[in-house]
């Protein structure tokens, strides 16, 4: 089991999924996450073609909440330590 370290980060990952429309997945990070249009867009481009995005970094609870959000949008969300 890995020992968390206090004072790295904790980010929420967006996972590429074969389901979510591309338009949808931008739509989801512009209204929870507040992005504008450019930033939300860039972001889901990532998801697209890296296969993944850090959408947000905080505490592990905040970015549990933010997982569960991203759950309850129907995308598939993990969080981890940035090291």
């Amino acid at each position: 089991m890995e020992v968390p370290e206090p004072d790295v980060p904790w980010v929420t990952v967006v996972h590429n999924d074969p389901v979510n429309l591309m338009s949808y997945v931008t739509y989801v990070f512009q209204s929870y996450f507040g992005y504008s249009k450019d930033k939300a867009h860039k972001l889901m481009l990532d998801v697209h073609h890296k296969g993944r995005a850090i959408v947000s970094s905080g505490s592990r609870e905040e970015m549990e909440r933010d997982v569960q959000a991203m759950h309850g949008y129907g995308l598939w969300a993990t969080l981890t330590q940035e090291r």
